[in-house]
């Protein structure tokens, strides 16, 4: 039965869709059966996985999420879920933006999500939700559906100062719509040491958070091997696994397991 990580921050640039497609191949890697969902009307994560036109893709999330608006029967999975090099994504394109307005009129909108993902669980070891860089109804809707959230933070100061408003929206899920949801950790990502600003707001990060909320021992470095590897569709791990940002991808799964594992 799948555990459902939804990789957040209100705050754009911060590598969600980076963390999603290499956490995902990393544990595909590690011997895991994943789905990966773009949940982003910006489709980043579905062009990253090698899909150049995916405004031209019949069924994607999108059409999941209306159908269930619509209270209409969801295609069957061979119809939406594509596959590539062992691993599964459900797709998104622009029109996901016209379900999030769509969202905000109706009724119980915030368990959308989780109706589609709920009978999937049981054909793989992890869904990853890759979601918008917002507090808005797509992210509520992808924290309503997760059992536990991965807060991706940059450490610069303008990426780290929506962290708390983050945290408390987060509590507020749990508390008023899903009580499952947990906070895996704060995942410390485009890192770069040779900075003092970064080393000074990565030590800040754990002195006002540690014993609060997990902080992942692992660091993603900054690296245009990243950026490389998404201009081919490809993940760090298939790109240039022995890459300093491949070795840590390669970690942070690993380090995931073991505190899934406590």
């Amino acid at each position: 039965m799948a555990e459902i990580i939804a990789i957040a921050n209100q705050k754009g640039g911060v590598a969600k869709t980076t963390t999603t497609l290499n956490l995902g191949y990393s544990l595909m890697k590690l011997g895991k059966k994943v789905l990966m969902i773009d949940f982003d009307a910006q489709a980043n994560l579905t062009t990253c996985f090698g899909i150049d036109e995916p405004n031209l893709i019949e069924t994607n999330i999108a059409h999941l999420m209306i159908a269930k608006m619509n209270e209409e029967v969801v295609p069957p999975k061979s119809q939406y879920i594509v596959s590539n090099n062992g691993i599964d994504l459900i797709p998104s394109s622009i029109y996901l933006s016209v379900v999030d307005a769509n969202l905000r009129l109706e009724m119980g909108s915030e368990r959308i999500l989780y109706e589609i993902l709920e009978p999937l669980k049981e054909a793989y070891d992890y869904i990853i939700i890759d979601t918008s860089p917002s507090l808005g109804s797509l992210t509520i809707n992808a924290l309503s559906a997760a059992d536990s959230v991965i807060i991706t933070v940059n450490p610069q100061l303008l990426a780290m100062m929506g962290l708390q408003d983050f945290l408390k929206t987060t509590k507020k899920i749990q508390k008023r719509i899903n009580s499952r949801l947990s906070i895996k950790g704060i995942l410390l990502t485009m890192c770069d040491s040779r900075t003092n600003l970064s080393k000074i707001l990565s030590d800040q990060m754990s002195e006002a958070y540690d014993g609060v909320v997990n902080i992942f021992e692992t660091h993603i470095p900054m690296t245009v091997k990243v950026g490389e590897a998404i201009y081919y569709s490809k993940s760090i791990a298939e790109y240039s696994p022995t890459s300093k940002a491949g070795i840590a991808y390669a970690d942070f799964a690993k380090e995931m397991l073991l505190y899934d594992e406590r």
